[in-house]
């Protein structure tokens, strides 16, 4: 069994070499990002570049959400590759230690960073992304809030209005479904006809009411007329918009089961959050697989060279276990597989194949 400082020692190793590809590839991703909205907002004299670089700041948290479990990787490769090259590996495979005995600490780190990354991290990125938002909102930079809200592609949706009803497009949803930018209302009479077209900036939720602001009217006439701020009634909730016309990315990991909740008892679909949930219950293990497929392409580099070979492929293995995900997880949004099954199975096959692949090569 491994002792507690030698377990100390690889697990220090393998979270300060996952820890510093993570920050550095934020830093890479941040300037890109940055690079990417000033260019998009070039010439606009309503927007700062401290505003801009402060909520790309604010948004690459959950932009790195994704990058998460190639840092594992990479991170555990290096790991792996150092520990071989320093002939530690060497020695305690000589005072009697299996592969798993040493591959357990990384293991342990990856599922508790899985957790935290779910628990911790993925509320607070969420946080700061709708701040982002906020932030920009009240900067008047119509386009950039488009760009950094939690659903970036338009929506549609039906809604009550008092008599009538109404038919809702928005460029996108920030701050859990409680806002909506750049709306346009079709509204309808209890007749069915076409009465005014609504156009806002934004439009804030309030209980029973959007409070729009910026808008143009234009009535049956057509002659539009301007307002500050709009009033327009709904029967809609904040969950209801998330869920209709948001993204799963917008909500958080501790309100993801009543968001999931909401869309049930509203009749709205809710394979999406279902699925974003799923997912953030299976981090744990998708990190945990990382560290075996890092393991199998790293621990054979010692004895049997062929190193830049091997790294090769654990980065391909990774990219096409990142494909599989995708895949899955576009199936599941799509209500083809279950939730569960397209969150849980790539990370559990991706565990067997690494543990096979090391019993082979290690036991075998």
């Amino acid at each position: 069994m491994i002792g507690r400082s030698l377990a100390t020692y690889f697990t220090l190793r393998f979270a300060g070499w996952i820890l510093g590809v993570f920050v550095g590839i934020f830093l890479l991703v941040f300037l890109i990002d940055s690079i990417e909205l000033l260019r998009s907002t070039g010439g606009r004299s309503d927007i700062s570049v401290p505003l801009v670089i402060a909520a790309s700041a604010l948004r690459v948290p959950a932009l790195m959400e994704q990058v998460l479990p190639f840092a594992v990787l990479l991170g555990s490769i290096a790991a792996f590759v150092t520990l071989s090259r320093g002939s530690e590996l060497m020695i305690a495979r000589a005072a009697g230690l299996s592969v798993w005995q040493f591959t357990l600490p990384a293991l342990v780190f990856a599922v508790l960073l899985g957790v935290a990354a779910s628990t911790v991290y993925n509320p607070l990125a969420t946080a700061a992304r709708n701040l982002s938002s906020d932030i920009l909102v009240g900067s008047r930079a119509s386009v950039m809030t488009t760009l950094l809200s939690g659903s970036a592609t338009p929506s549609w949706t039906r809604q009550r209005t008092g008599d009538g009803n109404a038919v809702l497009h928005t460029e996108g949803v920030s701050n859990g479904g409680r806002a909506i930018l750049q709306p346009t209302f079709w509204v309808f009479g209890a007749d069915g006809m076409l009465t005014d077209r609504v156009e806002a900036r934004i439009g804030h939720l309030e209980p029973g009411r959007w409070n729009l602001s910026e808008v143009t009217v234009t009535g049956g006439n057509g002659v539009p007329e301007r307002h500050d701020s709009y009033s327009l009634p709904t029967a809609l909730t904040a969950e209801q918009v998330a869920g209709g016309l948001g993204s799963p990315d917008s909500i958080s990991f501790w309100q993801l089961p009543g968001a999931i909740a909401q869309a049930r008892a509203s009749s709205l679909p809710a394979n999406r959050f279902s699925l974003q949930y799923q997912a953030l219950l299976a981090r744990p293990l998708l990190l945990a697989s990382m560290v075996l497929i890092a393991a199998t392409v790293s621990l054979g580099f010692a004895r049997y060279g062929g190193g830049e070979k091997m790294i090769l492929g654990g980065v391909v293995a990774g990219f096409v276990l990142y494909v599989i995900i995708e895949v899955a997880r576009s199936l599941g949004s799509e209500g083809l597989v279950s939730p569960v099954l397209a969150a849980w199975a790539p990370s559990v096959v991706a565990i067997l194949l690494g543990s096979t692949v090391l019993l082979f090569r290690e036991d075998g």
